[in-house]
């Protein structure tokens, strides 16, 4: 999408601090974190929300979803992750491509 800001990070054309990168799912810290490591992980395609993600990749999200908290959760300090996915205009969504925030909890 041409005005999507995540597509334009997943092309390079936005930098950002990527925790993680296969080729379809790409993690990166959020510039606005709630916590410190609050990252983002989203699928290098487009698409809107969880209405309308490919299963196939919304199953590698939730893989790297995972594999990213086990990461972070083997620090002391952190007790736990929120996982928070805002799906449509009614629920809060901001950026219409399909993200999961990971936020650990201290």
């Amino acid at each position: 999408m041409e005005n999507c800001i995540f597509c334009k990070i997943t092309s390079g054309q936005i930098d950002s601090t990527k925790v993680f990168e296969d080729e379809d799912v790409i993690a990166f810290l959020d510039v606005n974190p709630k916590a410190l490591g609050h990252c983002l992980i989203i699928p290098k395609k487009h698409f809107e929300n969880i209405f309308d993600i490919d299963q196939e990749i919304l199953k590698k999200v939730m893989v790297a979803t995972k594999n990213i908290s086990i990461n972070i959760k083997k620090s002391p300090d952190i007790t736990g992750v929120n996982l928070i996915s805002n799906n449509g205009q009614g629920a809060g969504q901001e950026v219409f491509h399909f993200h999961l925030h990971i936020i650990p909890s201290y």
